[in-house]
């Protein structure tokens, strides 16, 4: 079944959902900021996507620039902040099977459903 991790408030997001919805094709929701994925979760997103932690991440977010920004952090701390920043994930993520893209533009989430 066809995953999208989303986040309500995104503008791309809802977008996003309202594709899936007209496609016609079953998929489930799951609201990142709520559900947390686990390391474990997270690093498979990432070999799905075939993106590095740094790439996945939001660098425009407040919390990101004041905490991280010019840090020289590695994979796994890269990662320890998305878990405990889950906004800093990029969003909306569609996963489908072992096929997995970043929504934006929306074209990258039709290339794989």
């Amino acid at each position: 079944m066809i995953q999208v991790y989303h986040n309500p408030r995104c503008t791309k997001s809802r977008e996003c959902l309202a594709f899936l919805e007209n496609s016609g094709k079953k998929f489930e929701i799951i609201k990142y900021l709520e559900e947390v994925p686990t390391k474990k979760e997270l690093l498979s997103i990432l070999k799905k996507l075939k993106m590095q932690p740094i790439e996945l991440v939001r660098k425009n977010e407040a919390v990101w620039k004041e905490n991280f920004k010019n840090k020289n952090l590695s994979d796994d701390e890269i990662i320890t902040a998305m878990l405990q920043f889950p906004i800093l994930i990029e969003r909306p993520i569609v996963i489908n099977g072992d096929k997995a893209a970043v929504a934006r533009p929306i074209e990258n989430a039709i290339a794989i459903i």
